[in-house]
């Protein structure tokens, strides 16, 4: 059966601004936008009776802020955010965690690592890319043009977009269950997107809250950066979607961090897992002859890939190298300009 005849989309037009939608009994879908080609994070608040528990936050904007005080006036009724439950460390899931915490005195809920790479990176601010990172990028294959570029500016800093965090969180860890919206969840951790990724499963009806980990129509970024250049996301992906796909069930509705919530979990699961053997499977081929990640965005993407979409694509690319090189299915040697090409074997 054809995976994509069995996935639907229960709720054809997403909310906007300060709206929400119910998509279940205590359940709210809001969105918060985003600065970027992928223009949305999802937020679900869980009515806890005298206040809500909201799963992600979205960026630590001036507008997004905004938005928040509309919502809490509006579809949240007054009623106080009590809990804060992150997903994964990504500044568009925790980006307001720490102003909920600081003015809203509620509490934050995630994974240790969650927790542990958000402090981390919001305490690392740089004004230019460290050597360390320039090294990884030559080690990559980036292009001469874009390094140079790269080198000149000011990188990406989590302390841009997301608010001051304060010291202390709830931690939740695999197999725990916990209590939100007034149902019993199962936790179960993702990996591969985000270390540690907290998705949770409904014991009392048919919602998963999937964060990342889980999206219906496009496949999550898996990476490898300076911070561990040797890392295998893309095995812990393939891990994490095999063990989560036992859980999956036609009537789950689930409720990811972008895109439509959606039925038909089995099918892509399925789609999840094939569609990375799939690409790997071609990015062998590719390997023929000896070939950096820059080299590899063909096979893998099928696409053209501009500017916006470059960072990302080369980190994917290197991902995918290094798992085949992991297996076994590939060498790598380092060439005089510090790239690392890979062989297939």
């Amino acid at each position: 059966m054809d995976g994509t005849m069995v996935i639907r989309y229960p709720f054809e037009t997403p909310p906007s601004g300060a709206e929400a939608i119910e998509v279940a009994e205590g359940v709210l879908w809001l969105r918060q936008p985003l600065p970027m080609k992928l223009d949305h994070v999802n937020i679900y608040a869980l009515d806890e009776g005298d206040s809500w528990t909201i799963v992600d936050t979205g960026f630590n904007t001036r507008k997004s802020r905004a938005i928040w005080q509309d919502v809490l006036a509006g579809p949240l009724a007054g009623k106080p955010v009590s809990r804060v439950i992150a997903t994964h460390h990504h500044p568009d899931h925790v980006g307001l965690a720490g102003w909920f915490q600081k003015e809203h005195g509620a509490e934050l809920v995630t994974s240790r690592t969650a927790w542990l790479f958000s402090r981390m990176l919001q305490l690392d601010e740089q004004e230019r890319p460290t050597e360390e990172t320039l090294s990884y990028w030559r080690s990559c294959g980036m292009t001469p043009e874009i390094l140079k570029q790269r080198a000149e500016e000011r990188p990406f800093n989590f302390a841009d977009c997301v608010y001051p965090m304060p010291v202390g969180f709830t931690r939740i860890k695999q197999g725990d269950t916990i209590t939100a919206g007034g149902r019993s969840w199962d936790v179960h951790m993702g990996n591969g997107h985000a270390p540690e990724h907290v998705t949770l499963w409904s014991r009392d009806d048919h919602l998963v809250l999937s964060g990342d980990q889980i999206l219906p129509s496009i496949s999550s970024n898996i990476g490898v950066y300076a911070t561990e250049p040797l890392a295998d996301p893309v095995g812990e992906w393939l891990e994490a979607c095999e063990r989560l796909q036992t859980l999956a069930r036609e009537d789950h509705l689930v409720l990811g961090g972008h895109k439509l919530p959606f039925t038909g979990l089995p099918a892509r699961m399925r789609q999840l897992i094939d569609n990375h053997h799939g690409a790997l499977d071609r990015l062998y081929d590719h390997l023929s002859e000896p070939k950096s990640a820059g080299d590899c965005f063909a096979p893998l993407f099928k696409r053209k890939i501009g500017d916006a979409e470059y960072g990302l694509a080369l980190v994917e690319a290197m991902s995918h190298c290094l798992h085949l090189w992991h297996e076994g299915r590939a060498t790598r040697e380092l060439n005089a300009k510090g790239a690392w090409l890979f062989k297939a074997v």
